[in-house]
């Protein structure tokens, strides 16, 4: 009724009825079992094949409880925003934005306050469907919105949760609002327009960046996903974006070098775009340069080190455990890495690449396996190399 944009979605409970949903639908598509928390069982499918498979193993799936079907929105940046609402209407004191792209579980993804890479047009896009569908749920209290927005520009809502979220804490402190008491307020009668709220600009930047538990797992590969797999969050502030995201990822027991050099390694469908931003390959591009210009050396192995040579970055080629000695694991458990930016290859890979991954979490050297990452911690390191922060209090 609201006419708001949604990706097109079906539901199956059977491998023929989920094939004709996905032909129609268009490949690819995630999928996930009809009520799910934290993202569980959701995958993200890229053919017939991986999806009759996919319907192989679902547990459960009946009339009642069939298999949803929606299209995934391939490097789309994902966005959230947390409301106060009453009722008859909502007040909304931020958008969040995704660090990493859509496909990541928001618990899993970093995510930045205010959002420096959304138009002030989207967000306002944002702020007034999040109003418009708190009043047609006649949502009382705190309401959590999640956002896409695609490559063709259009906002796209994903789901809507009348609840609490775990971003509502750190909402509050960088947006210096009590959002779980203004809600009371409100559950207790209290109108959004007595409450006198105004929307503040936020001279500074907030970032979220979640905790995992891979290093008590070191055997389990850390790939991040559609199921959520941290198990906490943390809030790191600064001047700048980058700032903020270097503080997160110390906080977060994941501190980034400031020198040595940093392993590069990306998928081939990753190495593309050129050098447009809004691409995985435009990413790698602006990651590289940017490491380079923190001072930072750059390793990379062979289909890498070409793609950056072609935009005229230097790197010196490393070996894959497969290719010989020395190779990569030596290089990481002689200390000779320390940052490792890698982005999985897939099942389609002749020779899985998890041992990359699994070599930097025993070696306890950080590692980061998305381009939209990688850029942020290239940017955070140049800045933290340039901090001239002062030392302040959270309420300064």
């Amino acid at each position: 009724r609201l006419e708001i944009p949604m990706p097109a979605s079906g539901m199956a409970t059977t491998v023929a009825e989920a094939q004709l949903v996905a032909s129609e639908i268009g490949y690819p598509v995630m999928v996930r079992p009809s009520y799910v928390l934290g993202g569980r069982g959701m995958e993200i499918v890229h053919d017939p094949a991986a999806l009759a498979g996919y319907m192989a193993t679902a547990v459960g799936v009946t009339p009642d409880r069939p298999i949803l079907i929606d299209r995934f929105l391939s490097n789309a940046k994902e966005c959230e925003a947390d409301a106060i609402c009453d009722g008859t209407d909502a007040f909304v004191p931020t958008v969040m934005e995704h660090i990493e792209y859509a496909g990541i579980h928001s618990g899993d993804s970093a995510a930045m306050i205010p959002p420096l890479g959304i138009s002030a047009e989207h967000q306002r896009t944002i702020e007034e469907y999040t109003r418009r569908i708190a009043i047609e749920l006649g949502a009382v209290g705190l309401m959590n919105v999640q956002y896409a927005i695609g490559d063709d520009g259009v906002v796209y809502v994903l789901e809507a949760n009348p609840r609490a979220s775990r971003t509502v804490p750190l909402v509050s402190k960088v947006c210096n609002i009590n959002m779980a008491g203004l809600a009371t307020q409100v559950m207790l009668g209290a109108r959004i327009a007595d409450l006198g709220l105004t929307r503040r600009e936020i001279p500074y930047v907030g970032i979220k960046e979640a905790v995992f538990p891979f290093n008590m797992f070191p055997e389990v590969d850390p790939l991040l996903g559609p199921e959520m797999r941290s198990t906490g969050e943390v809030l790191g502030l600064g001047s700048t974006a980058g700032l903020a995201f270097f503080r997160a990822e110390e906080a977060a027991n994941a501190a980034l070098p400031t020198s040595g050099a940093v392993l590069l390694t990306f998928a081939e469908r990753d190495r593309d775009g050129g050098e447009d931003p809004d691409t995985p390959g435009g990413q790698i591009v602006q990651a590289a340069r940017t490491f380079v210009a923190a001072g930072m050396t750059i390793r990379a192995t062979g289909g890498t080190a070409q793609f950056l040579a072609r935009h005229g970055i230097e790197s010196r080629t490393i070996l894959k455990i497969h290719e010989g000695r020395p190779n990569i694991q030596d290089a990481i458990i002689n200390g000779d890495i320390q940052l490792v930016v890698n982005t999985p290859s897939g099942t389609s890979s002749e020779h899985d690449d998890s041992y990359i991954r699994k070599a930097a979490i025993r070696a306890r050297v950080p590692y980061v396996t998305t381009t939209t990452a990688a850029l942020a911690a290239a940017r955070g390191i140049k800045a933290a190399k340039n901090d001239t922060d002062e030392i302040k209090s959270l309420q300064e």
